[in-house]
């Protein structure tokens, strides 16, 4: 899942999350994103936001595109470089809070997130909406897969996620272009955990923007 996903958890110590492999890291990119990344629906300067180790920041990279994975686990970030590294990928990781896109003082094209959205609610999930439509420029896409209100069992701090709940967040601002059924590939169960593979457009005209252009 993502930013330390159930990485960028909103309380605790995201490091503690790394101590031992998490069943969202599962080595490889999910199989929702691997698939908008064949279809060339991943495009220009992108974001993974709650990158956790990696894979989706790399698979990015592996695109010829330019890549920033953000987190606030430091340990799942050392890890990231070591990928890059290992692979020769030309990606940057850095330790930075998702709440706080607009610091970044950055605009991108494609925003990916798998598993962050749904760590959030309230406050912090309306200052992450906020940071995305900053950081975005108008036309970019933000592609979120996210713990669907279909799947059984509890699953700590994060949000099950309605269609209309990614409808509400994401309702001034934004075309949602698609909320389809998917999958979370997890380690700890063959049939992954049932998930919504969500498509949005930023949409509206430049904003003035901090050290950053459109």
């Amino acid at each position: 899942m993502a930013e330390a996903t159930a990485h960028h958890r909103p309380h605790g110590d995201p490091n503690d999350l790394y101590a031992s492999p998490p069943p969202w890291d599962i080595g490889r990119p999910q199989l929702a994103f691997l698939r908008l990344a064949q279809a060339g629906a991943i495009r220009g300067r992108v974001l993974d936001a709650g990158c956790g180790t990696g894979e989706h920041t790399l698979m990015a990279a592996s695109l010829g595109l330019d890549a920033t994975g953000i987190d606030l686990s430091a340990t799942a970030l050392r890890a990231a470089a070591r990928k890059a590294r290992d692979h020769g990928r030309a990606a940057r990781f850095l330790r930075h809070d998702a709440r706080q896109l607009a610091d970044l003082g950055e605009s991108f094209d494609t925003v990916l997130d798998c598993g962050l959205f749904h760590l959030f609610g309230g406050r912090g999930r309306a200052a992450y909406v906020a940071g995305l439509h900053y950081v975005l420029r108008p036309g970019g896409r933000y592609f979120m897969l996210g713990l669907s209100d279909q799947q059984a069992g509890e699953w700590g701090p994060v949000h099950k996620l309605t269609q209309n709940a990614i409808r509400d967040a994401f309702a001034g601002g934004w075309h949602v272009d698609s909320i389809e059924a998917s999958t979370i590939d997890i380690t700890t169960d063959p049939d992954g955990a049932r998930a919504w593979l969500a498509t949005l457009t930023r949409a509206g005209a430049p904003t003035n923007r901090r050290g950053a252009s459109c």
